[in-house]
């Protein structure tokens, strides 16, 4: 009964439509406090934030007071919130309204303090910098101000102290992607083109992505591509299957960004860091695939091959195998004397075949000149025959001769290619190892900061 009848003391002849004050020169003063509760989602491509928090108004209704000795000491009352005047106190970045559970009664003291608890869903429009992805962190502000009335109107201050509002995670469920930093409070005046002045109360939220998710499927197979791109070079460079390889590679990356594509965050101001490391790594894909390419078709064999000219071979052959630490470069200075001794062996090929036939018509010369040659050893026919058998023995020498320098000229151009392939493999190497030094440390400054 003591309930009904304050009640019915209290809302008898009260009107909620004016500002509750006697004098209507004193400014109603609203103190506002926050807790972020959850961190619902954040929309990348739309620029919008939605949380879930934890609001609370406190202002005096000067037309809500009483004695409690008069209702049996009774210092507080739960009201309907329709009933009673409520400041017009809105979000600025409201983009939509949220699914918000309605409360339906507010706590009203003895002396007109009134205390509006409520939980909302806010869903607010963020400006979102994803070039950190994944180790972004996003600073979003809440600003609280009231729609219609001026500063001297209704004031707004804060509920508690800045640094309480700052470091207060005791009802943030944390176990989502996002992990909430630190709330920060600031009051401001503002006014709309020299007009009255408005109070406004900001909230900004600082969150920070948990990257753990994000670095596993997305970074790791990536790198492991990469290692095997450059565990690829080990392969010889006049082996088919290092093409195969980097070309199976490199179709496996691109099948890669398409899955991951879906993954990514889109916006229509930026792209994440993230992203361009994907690109540069498929170009690095694609000039190993070149490079290897290069490297197949300079040491393929070819019958017309000519010789390894001069300067190439005192540029790789000589000064690039001390650059480069190649000690086996006595090995590959060789092959060029083998092939001089082979062409000139190549050269006196005529001369052995024109000895060959002298030895093959001496005994001819010999039997015209009355000789004694012995009727049973030497038939008639025997010189011919013979003839055309060593004139076939020197065709093959010759052949063989001229096939073994052919080979001698494609191993010059073997360790031309093999030379040239060690130093474009370390300066691809130092080129990767560059760019994930420098990305892994940026990550790192970000995460830590």
């Amino acid at each position: 009964p003591t309930l009904r009848r304050l009640s019915h003391h209290l809302l008898a002849h009260y009107q909620k439509d004016t500002r509750p004050v006697r004098d209507w020169r004193t400014t109603t003063n609203v103190a506002i406090d926050l807790m972020v509760y959850a961190i619902l989602s954040v929309d990348e491509k739309n620029q919008v934030l939605t949380t879930y928090i934890w609001y609370r108004q406190h202002w005096t209704d000067e037309f809500l007071r009483w004695d409690p000795e008069r209702f049996d000491n009774l210092t507080q009352i739960s009201l309907p919130v329709e009933s009673i005047w409520v400041p017009d106190i809105l979000i600025n970045e409201f983009v939509d309204v949220g699914k918000s559970p309605h409360v339906p009664y507010v706590y009203v003291g003895h002396h007109g303090e009134v205390q509006n608890l409520k939980p909302i869903q806010v869903m607010t429009a963020c400006s979102l910098d994803i070039y950190n992805f994944p180790f972004d962190v996003q600073n979003c502000s809440l600003t609280f101000t009231s729609w219609l009335h001026h500063i001297r109107d209704i004031n707004l201050s804060l509920w508690r102290q800045p640094e309480l509002v700052k470091f207060d995670r005791s009802v943030f469920m944390n176990q989502g992607e996002w992990e909430l930093l630190y709330v920060l409070s600031s009051f401001q005046e503002f006014s709309v083109k020299s007009s009255d002045s408005y109070a406004e109360m900001k909230f900004y939220v600082v969150i920070r992505r948990r990257p753990l998710f994000y670095t596993v499927s997305l970074l790791l197979p990536s790198i492991f591509l990469m290692v095997m791109d450059i565990v690829g070079f080990y392969l010889p460079p006049n082996s088919g299957e290092r093409v195969s390889f980097k070309i199976t590679l490199l179709l496996g990356y691109s099948v890669f960004l398409i899955i991951v594509s879906d993954t990514l965050p889109a916006t229509a101001v930026g792209t994440p860091l993230i992203g361009i490391y994907f690109v540069v790594c498929m170009a690095l894909l694609v000039i190993s695939l070149t490079e290897t390419i290069l490297i197949v078709r300079l040491v393929h064999k070819q019958d017309l091959q000519p010789h390894v000219p001069d300067w190439v071979r005192r540029l790789l052959l000589q000064r690039a195998t001390v650059l480069l630490c190649i000690w086996d470069r006595e090995k590959l200075g060789r092959s060029r004397t083998q092939s001089s001794d082979i062409s000139g062996q190549v050269e006196n090929g005529d001369s052995a075949a024109e000895l060959n036939r002298c030895v093959c018509e001496a005994p001819q010369e010999h039997e015209a000149l009355g000789g004694d040659a012995r009727p049973s050893t030497v038939r008639p026919d025997g010189p011919l025959p013979m003839r055309d058998v060593l004139r076939e023995i020197a065709a093959v020498r010759q052949l063989l001769e001229r096939r073994e320098e052919f080979r001698d000229v494609a191993r010059e151009w073997l360790q031309v290619g093999y030379v040239l392939d060690v130093l474009l493999f370390r300066a691809y190497l130092v080129a990767v190892l560059a760019y994930g030094i420098t990305l892994g440390t940026l990550w790192s400054l970000w995460r830590d900061a």
